[in-house]
């Protein structure tokens, strides 16, 4: 934060100042006591099993400032400031700071695909303008204020990525950041546990649009079924991206070469469709399909198309890497999973050129799938059915489900016993990690996928670690 004083502070937080210098200026937040600075102010707060506030007196000799719900004096040279609620305060200091600074921000929700999405948005508009960033995952109630503290008067614009666990949440960031942009990728079954139904889902999404002033713009996913319906029926000017015809902003002759996705993006200028060839650095459809946000941001922005398409040869993101090692070729996608997400790689291992040996796709539980968790799995494994994979070898109880709706599907379809895909299952990750250690060799592609929880990542990490 800039030239934000204590007083301030308080104003914006609705707070009282205990004790300490009125004129302190303070450039941003710290959660944990046992880091920060002395331009940092300490948000002790009250989670589940610990209340920070008991690390306060720890945390002051670190930071320069607190907050306190739960104390109505305090002394010494520091500030303390006294709030109702210590992360709700922290929400309105941000909301206080985003509110001064003079920028364009574009937003970013969706189930599957957000963080990628982000991460290519910043990279195309980063090819003409100096761009901020959501830092890491920190995108949510705690998070967003946390990344709107480190945005400067010296960027162009902000890239942020918010998401949610529960109804009401995505209002709140979107007020809290108020966009001039705002996008929706995909919705998916993610926290369906705690939302109930897709068409919850996405009108929890859509909220995003709620944060944008009159002139804001809207771009969504027109490839898919709960967002191409709002086509027309929203008071912003909406933008649709991805490979159906519907879309203003689209992806045609997709295909794999090189290692990279290949595609000609095909857009309007002045009534005449332009089309611009494209190689971007991640693989997948579904990384194209995120691609055409950030194409179609730039091209609003007035950015030059083809510096701005060239700037994607270079994209790697933090999901669905590829390495070449020399025991096979591994795929990583064990940062998250979602049917949806894993659908995607699967398909990308499925395509994948310059593959000599077994297609093997390493998988673990999809988590936080509601009451219909086994049925996604299954109907997942019934996917994997139809795609030219050799090998399924996965861990987890939900995974067993994902074996079975292959296995069914195979059956159903009389697979001849020598073209049908091996089906292996593994009690613990251990287990599957010695398992892929031992068998995989020079040739084979294997991909890691499953939710954060199962630490497929670890595996990964294994497997690159064994090249140095």
């Amino acid at each position: 934060m800039e030239n934000i004083r204590i007083k301030e502070i308080v104003e914006a937080c609705g707070g009282k100042l205990l004790c300490g210098d009125e004129n302190k200026q303070i450039k941003d937040f710290s959660i944990d006591s046992r880091e920060g600075n002395e331009d940092s102010i300490f948000v002790p707060i009250i989670g589940e099993r610990v209340d920070a506030h008991r690390f306060i007196n720890g945390a002051l000799e670190l930071n320069g400032a607190t907050f306190t719900s739960e104390h109505d004096s305090a002394s010494g040279e520091k500030p303390w400031i006294r709030v109702d609620d210590t992360v709700d305060a922290m929400q309105k200091v941000g909301t206080y700071y985003r509110n001064r600074l003079d920028l364009p921000v574009v937003a970013v929700t969706g189930s599957v695909g957000k963080t990628t999405t982000r991460e290519m948005i910043a990279s195309v508009l980063a090819s003409q303008k100096k761009v901020f960033q959501t830092r890491g995952n920190q995108n949510s109630q705690i998070g967003v204020p946390l990344t709107l503290a480190h945005m400067t008067g010296e960027d162009d614009v902000a890239v942020l990525e918010i998401g949610m666990s529960e109804r009401g949440q995505i209002e709140k960031l979107t007020g809290m950041i108020r966009p001039n942009i705002a996008v929706v990728t995909v919705i998916g079954v993610s926290h369906i546990a705690q939302l109930k139904s897709q068409e919850n889902i996405c009108q929890e999404k859509m909220d995003i649009i709620k944060g944008l002033p009159a002139d804001g713009k809207v771009f969504l996913n027109g490839d898919d079924p709960f967002l191409a319906p709002y086509a027309g029926k929203l008071d912003y000017e909406t933008w649709f991206y991805g490979m159906g015809e519907n879309c203003d902003y689209r992806a045609e002759d997709f295909h794999f070469s090189g290692g990279k996705s290949r595609f000609t993006f095909v857009y309007k200028e002045q009534g005449q469709e332009k089309r611009i060839p494209v190689t971007l650095g991640s693989l997948g459809e579904h990384n194209v399909r995120n691609s055409l946000a950030g194409l179609g941001i730039a091209h609003q922005m007035g950015l030059d198309m083809e510096l701005a398409c060239q700037s994607l040869k270079a994209f790697q993101g933090q999901r669905l890497n590829r390495y070449d090692l020399t025991s096979c070729i591994l795929l990583d996608d064990a940062y998250n999973a979602s049917p949806d997400s894993m659908k995607a790689s699967i398909k990308v291992l499925s395509e994948m050129e310059g593959v000599s040996g077994r297609r093997i796709a390493g998988l673990a539980d999809m988590l936080e799938l509601g009451e219909n968790e086994k049925e996604y799995h299954y109907e997942t494994g019934r996917f994997i059915a139809g795609t030219d994979i050799d090998e399924v070898a996965a861990y987890g109880p939900l995974a067993r489900e994902i074996l079975r709706g292959v296995e069914d599907a195979m059956a159903e379809k009389n697979v001849m016993e020598e073209d049908r895909i091996t089906l292996r299952h593994f009690e613990t990750r251990e287990e599957l990690e010695q398992y892929l250690l031992d068998t995989v060799q020079p040739g084979d592609a294997l991909l890691l996928k499953g939710s954060n929880g199962m630490k497929l990542s670890a595996i990964a990490s294994t497997l690159k670690d064994r090249e140095a």
